[in-house]
């Protein structure tokens, strides 16, 4: 008998990303950027797409504007095996430059509001109670306190204040270990999670859990030559979701995550080539 393959929601926003090549302009002055592609990609879109590459089935509910590139990006993300819960907006998917310099790192410019979920919106939040793991990279409380539901909640450390609004306390909570703006200790110890992850890319990371000290987990090193980081931290938070919906121990949770993350680096841009 085949097992059935796990359930992951992922809720947040998709990006109508240009990736290109270059380094980002000096103020003043004009830069030629080349070999440009696009694709959906995003929070919400990145980590849709890692999960089901991960052999997740995958319910992402996000905002689509009404522009083509909109069109686009759900008709990427159903091709990818995403189930698409999009609420309509009216204005155009927002649009991302992601400049890659030599090194792999990117410098990110995003136009205008991310297009993201409310819970007013009329989608099938009832899905978040059933599935087995939910990634939440959203900006509504309310929809995070529905999130709840799932068997485990990962929440991005982007979104504290989401968190103390809502009330919530994740099962994961998953930030870079040298951004300020994702700090969990800003949470009250009654929202504190069992779990927070601190990513430190290519020196892997360390793991909270509790009152127990510390400890470090050791990165994973890329199946090829780390061409683009961009996404790299979605992909990861995509492969924890995804361990936990299999029923894994967190550290070989993290593991997945860990692999899903260095996997992301071989290729341009954050969704990757379709399988």
């Amino acid at each position: 008998m085949v097992a059935a393959a796990p359930s992951v929601a992922v809720i947040g926003h998709v990006e109508w990303v240009t990736h290109a090549l270059g380094a980002p302009p000096a103020p003043g002055a004009i830069v030629d950027l080349v070999n440009p592609i696009a694709e959906p990609a995003g929070g919400g879109g990145v980590a849709a797409a890692a999960a089901a590459r991960l052999g997740a089935r995958v319910a992402l509910f996000t905002a689509l504007g009404d522009d083509p590139s909109a069109q686009r990006a759900g008709a990427e993300m159903a091709a990818r095996g995403v189930e698409v819960h999009g609420a309509s907006r009216a204005a155009p998917q927002t649009p991302v430059l992601s400049i890659t310099h030599a090194d792999a790192e990117r410098t990110i410019l995003v136009v205008g509001a991310r297009l993201q979920p409310r819970a007013a919106d009329d989608l099938p939040w009832g899905l978040l109670s059933d599935v087995d793991a939910a990634y939440y990279a959203g900006e509504d409380p309310g929809v995070l306190a529905g999130a709840r539901a799932a068997r485990h909640l990962v929440v991005t450390a982007r979104r504290i204040e989401d968190i103390i609004s809502a009330g919530v306390r994740a099962d994961v909570v998953l930030g870079s270990a040298n951004d300020p703006d994702e700090d969990p200790s800003a949470l009250p110890a009654d929202l504190m999670p069992p779990v927070v992850i601190l990513t430190d890319g290519a020196r892997g990371g360390r793991v909270i859990a509790g009152a127990h000290p510390p400890r470090h987990y050791a990165a994973i090193a890329p199946p090829g030559r780390t061409i683009d980081t961009y996404g790299c931290g979605d992909s990861f938070a995509a492969g924890v979701t995804t361990g936990l919906a299999r029923g894994l121990e967190i550290d070989d949770a993290i593991a997945l995550g860990a692999r899903a993350g260095a996997l992301c680096a071989t290729w341009r841009g954050g969704i990757g080539p379709r399988q």
